[in-house]
């Protein structure tokens, strides 16, 4: 068995001067994605999740003293996170970790939140949507921009509940990036309503910042729907951790009264949600995959993979603290794969792998749920059915998903629309497909920057090809 996992980190936030949060470009031209020779024998550690780590530092930052993060993530992300809080006044500090995983991280908060700064939200929504309603705390002027793609992303939400919370905020009537807001050093709080359709994290960014508003906060979704909701959950796990309470009196309405958000010191969870074209990789090959410390419970989408996977064919089973996915002979090897109709509405981000996983099937696939992925890094939707139809494959774009016809697929190149889930899904392809060029692998270091080097060594983990790998 090759046992593996994550090494240090490429992105260090600490030093203004050597930071580079920029766009990851294709400069370095086409990745090819490996082939699969035979069936796995893998297992890997990866590093913290994403959105628990965004979550942490951001509670943090507002906490009444220091925090120690363990194990967080280490990447584009967060680097634009740790920057952006840095900008404010928060001191970030790195502190002796776990070598595997790079170093940890020590918070601590500003005695006062310092504006007339600006702040790169990069392409990432955690911070795009979680600072704005921190940066209101802060005294003086803050300017939000990012990646010309971020532009597109949905921010109105954002924008106005904020100015219903008494702040000035200019957008030039775009509803997107970029925008500035004028922090008092106070915001009012009170009772605002909201249409989070288009992302949770419209709601999680509100509620993360709600202690320290001087009414706290009484949210008040008014969609048709809303998608993602473990994310919420997720967010209101972690304030309960931290001695905040969120109640929920309605559905889709929250209370957050205004009081402290304590410091605590936190393990952060491997990101499962990376973890999906990893153990995928088992069902496309054959053989296991493991995910070390896998944890118990979560409020983690990743879980999800748990019910998931069986329906393609795989088992899935605990060992020790390993999370082992066993896809037997795999489909490579010979074994029917049956299509699905999956609702991902819970966990769209699971969406561009198993759609991908879904292609390789021998009837018809149906993956619903997932309209908001219009809005994310890349309207995935779109760039999914237009990768398919590149290397031959048939996916219609319905109103809240695709449907997937099976075609045999051939090789081609493939966009990563400078989304890492995009990426993720080509090397899933290129798992069963020859000749597979992912136009930017480097889109993977929004969330995992050492994604090609682990995904070189699991495809070379072999049984029959372990002792070479």
């Amino acid at each position: 068995m090759q046992v593996f996992g994550y090494s240090s980190p490429r992105f260090s936030p600490y030093d203004d001067d050597r930071a580079d949060h920029s766009a990851p470009t294709g400069d370095a031209g086409p990745w090819r994605a490996p082939r699969a020779t035979g069936p796995l024998d893998a297992r890997l550690a990866l590093p913290g999740s994403k959105s628990l780590t965004n979550r942490e530092l951001v509670l943090a930052a507002l906490a009444d003293g220091p925090s120690l993060l363990r194990r967080p993530l280490h990447s584009r992300d967060s680097a634009l996170m740790i920057a952006a809080l840095r900008a404010l006044g928060v001191g970030i500090d790195e502190m002796p970790g776990d070598g595997a995983y790079g170093p940890d991280l020590r918070v601590t908060p500003a005695t006062e939140l310092t504006g007339s700064t600006s702040i790169d939200v990069g392409l990432a929504g955690t911070v795009m949507r979680f600072l704005p309603p921190v940066a209101a705390l802060a005294l003086g002027p803050v300017a939000f921009d990012g990646d010309e793609a971020a532009r597109r992303r949905p921010m109105r939400t954002t924008i106005d509940s904020l100015r219903a919370l008494g702040v000035d905020v200019n957008d030039d009537g775009r509803g997107a990036l970029p925008f500035s807001l004028w922090g008092s050093g106070a915001v009012r709080g009170g009772e605002v309503a909201i249409d989070a359709s288009a992302s949770s994290q419209f709601v999680s960014g509100l509620l993360l910042a709600a202690p320290r508003f001087a009414e706290g906060l009484t949210l008040r979704h008014t969609g048709e729907r809303l998608p993602s909701m473990p994310h919420i959950e997720m967010t209101i796990a972690a304030l309960a951790a931290r001695g905040v309470t969120v109640s929920s009196p309605d559905e889709g309405v929250w209370v957050v009264a205004p009081g402290p958000i304590a410091a605590r010191d936190v393990d952060i969870e491997p990101d499962l949600s990376n973890a999906a074209p990893f153990l995928i990789a088992a069902v496309v090959a054959g053989g296991t995959v493991a995910i070390e410390g896998w944890p118990e419970t979560t409020t983690q989408v990743g879980a999800d993979l748990i019910d998931i996977l069986p329906r393609f064919g795989a088992s899935v089973r605990r060992e020790g603290d390993a999370l082992v996915v066993d896809g037997g002979e795999g489909l490579l090897g010979g074994r029917a794969m049956p299509g699905v109709e999956l609702d991902l509405s819970r966990g769209g981000e699971l969406a561009p792998a198993i759609v991908a996983l879904a292609a390789l099937a021998d009837s018809p696939s149906r993956i619903t749920g997932i309209e908001h992925l219009r809005g994310h890094e890349t309207d995935r939707l779109a760039a999914l059915a237009d990768d398919l139809s590149r290397v031959g494959g048939a996916a219609t774009e319905l109103d809240d998903g695709l449907a997937l016809e099976p075609h045999a697929l051939h090789g081609a190149d493939w966009g990563a629309f400078a989304d890492h889930r995009m990426a993720h899904a080509g090397a899933v392809i290129g798992l069963a497909v020859d000749g597979i060029d992912i136009d930017d692998i480097g889109a993977t270091s929004k969330t995992l920057p050492e994604f090609p080097e682990l995904w070189q060594r699991l495809v070379a983990s072999t049984r029959a090809g372990s002792d070479s790998a």
